[in-house]
């Protein structure tokens, strides 16, 4: 079984008062910036510098595999979060998305969103915690019963 631990994800009401906590503050370098106008949101992926030059640097182009991250989601119609909406989730590459997600489901998890893209998928821990599943590489054909279950609560 592989799997790879990704980023951990924070929701974040004033984008510009996140960084300078983060980077200034904490040391942390940006490594990635993407931003949706459809969606209304920014991500922002933060690294320590220490991590980025042991994963070989954060030249433009894809991010080192390896690389721990937190992730700072801006969603620009929010500006404050309360009763810990601001944590978002766990992230980890799996090496075949179906298969985590048929253990998981094996050991009573409800698959909150399933991975009808072949991509991603998102469960909870037994405390609650949202865990990200994501296809390592290219994304699996699309297959039942993945491709037409629907979501399940919340993630």
């Amino acid at each position: 079984m592989g799997v790879a631990f990704l980023h951990a994800m924070v929701r974040v009401g004033d984008l510009d008062a996140a960084l300078r906590f983060f980077k200034d503050g904490l040391g942390l370098q940006e490594v990635r910036r993407s931003e949706n106008a459809a969606g209304r949101y920014t991500l922002v992926f933060l690294a320590a510098p220490d991590d980025v030059a042991r994963a070989g640097g954060a030249e433009p182009g894809p991010l080192p595999p390896g690389l721990p991250m937190v992730e700072l989601t801006h969603n620009w119609d929010e500006r404050a979060y309360a009763g810990g909406r601001n944590f978002g989730h766990l992230a980890y590459r799996v090496d075949d998305i179906y298969a985590a997600c048929e253990r998981f489901a094996a050991l009573g998890v409800t698959i909150n969103r399933p991975p009808r893209d072949g991509r991603m998928a998102f469960v909870r821990s037994p405390d609650g915690v949202s865990i990200e599943l994501l296809q390592a590489g290219e994304p699996l054909p699309p297959r039942e019963p993945w491709a037409s279950a629907p979501n399940i609560g919340a993630w």
